[in-house]
């Protein structure tokens, strides 16, 4: 019987008690890990796909022990250049012992990494809850200068035969004109707003 079952973001034909290595994992050394991302099952007999995943498939493995694999050279050359970069790299590999293939019935396997995950997520919204509020009340501060700039230009032309009009922005100038009525005030700059209210 054997199965192809993604494990760390790449897929691999594993049997049973064979010896797996692939790209570092959390999980400590001696822990059980299972992986249900299982693609393909042949048991002897009948070869069963999943679409895209078999459902209640899973393979269980134990992890042997983390270790580094062969050193590789990354050497770059740029003819008549003078340059020259020479790197190594060894990449951080897990060792695995497959165990079993469950073809139905499996249960996902929560890793130790995954249950703190999601005991820190229930007092995070909580958290977040609170924080929810005190982002709310700078932007009602902000909102209330916005209303502030506004009124003024609403009351602006009862004040206007009091108020100096140049002290007005140009903004307040043209809620004035709308009001009265001038044609074009919105094109007219702040000399012509003055001089159309004037009058």
């Amino acid at each position: 019987m054997y199965a192809i079952v993604e494990i760390a973001g790449q897929q691999f034909k594993v049997a049973k008690d064979q010896k797996l290595f692939v790209h570092r994992l959390q999980d400590k050394e001696g822990s059980k890990v299972s992986f249900d991302k299982v693609f393909l099952l042949d048991d002897g007999k009948k070869v069963t796909v999943g679409a895209p995943a078999i459902s209640g498939a899973a393979v269980e493995a134990k992890v042997v022990g983390h270790l580094k694999g062969d050193k590789v050279i990354v050497f770059k050359k740029k003819r008549r250049k003078g340059y020259r970069v020479k790197n190594g790299h060894r990449q951080s590999l897990t060792e695995l012992m497959i165990e079993k293939i469950v073809a139905t019935g499996a249960k996902p396997v929560l890793k130790a990494a995954e249950k703190p995950a999601a005991k820190a997520s229930t007092p995070a919204k909580p958290a977040a809850e609170k924080k929810a509020p005190a982002k709310a009340a700078p932007k009602k501060a902000a909102a209330a200068p916005k209303a502030e700039k506004v009124t003024p230009a609403k009351k602006a032309p009862a004040k206007a035969k009091d108020a100096d009009l140049a002290s007005m922005t140009v903004a307040q100038l043209k809620a004035v004109a709308k009001e009265k009525g001038i044609a074009g005030y919105t094109s007219m700059k702040k000399a012509e707003l003055l001089a159309a209210l004037s009058k």
